[in-house]
């Protein structure tokens, strides 16, 4: 089988992406592969774009090691630019479906794509390091020294803790400097550190707000810095509740190719 796929980033989070119009259903090992970076294309993840009665689409993600994913935000700003370069979709606003729900995107004339993110209701502070779930489950971690740290490996530690290891987390390390935040992020999935996390980003952006300010009702701006570019989360906060949350950065085609089966 022959297919036809685009390859696209969202501040250096990677994706294979794949028109489901035109594909066969394909098997977790065939995602395994196809997102290989030695014997495949190479990817953080796969995203299938398939039909939808409710919506523009629906995004359909899997990680890298083939199984169904849940919520991938920077997959989400790529899928936005991909359907419409497919002709999926012919305008740049965007209602979409994905695995915790609908969402909206929206496609700025620059390549900068945002997107609506799910509301956070329930969070859990562990001292200074926090759990929550964003779309997808966090685990963030305030470190001294964030380019000093062995993200994969003491990421690792926290994924496959005995708290974790079923059902697995994405652990995100974030440093605040002279007002400036930094992260990096351990991916399941991918097990390995990824240049950015947009589920991770909205995540550390909510843990910032609660861990440096004495939250009001109010409308809040976050810009982060990852390993593969700056990223931008707007979001509300009322009634115990982060709503109307919004990730914004931009997303690129890499490369269109063919690829066999």
């Amino acid at each position: 089988m022959i297919l036809k796929f685009s390859k696209y980033q969202g501040a250096g989070n990677d994706f294979v992406m794949l028109n489901g119009n035109n594909i066969s259903e394909l098997k977790s090992s065939d995602i395994k592969k196809l997102c290989d970076r030695y014997f495949g294309i190479g990817a953080d993840g796969l995203i299938i774009i398939k039909k939808s009665v409710a919506a523009d689409y629906e995004m359909v993600y899997y990680n890298a090691d083939g199984n169904i994913g849940s919520m991938c935000g920077n997959g989400a700003r790529c899928a936005a630019k991909f359907s419409l370069a497919q002709g999926i979709i012919q305008s740049n606003i965007i209602n979409f479906k994905a695995y915790d729900g609908n969402h909206t995107a929206k496609i700025f004339p620059d390549g900068v794509v945002k997107i609506s993110m799910s509301e956070v209701k329930k969070w859990e502070r562990r001292g200074d390091d926090f759990i929550l779930d964003t779309g997808s489950p966090h685990y963030v971690k305030y470190v001294s020294g964030l380019s000093e740290v062995s993200v994969k490996e003491e990421g690792k530690k926290i994924r496959y803790s005995k708290e974790f290891v079923e059902y697995g987390i994405n652990v995100n390390f974030a440093e605040e400097i002279n007002g400036a935040l930094s992260m990096r992020t351990y991916e399941r999935g991918v097990e390995d550190e990824t240049l950015a996390c947009g589920t991770g980003t909205v995540a550390v952006a909510l843990c910032n707000l609660l861990k440096n300010k004495s939250l009001i009702v109010g409308k809040y701006e976050v810009a982060i810095n990852a390993l593969g570019g700056d990223l931008k989360v707007i979001v509300e906060y009322g009634n115990d509740i982060f709503k109307n949350i919004y990730l914004i950065g931009p997303a690129e085609k890499v490369f269109d190719g063919e690829f066999e089966l």
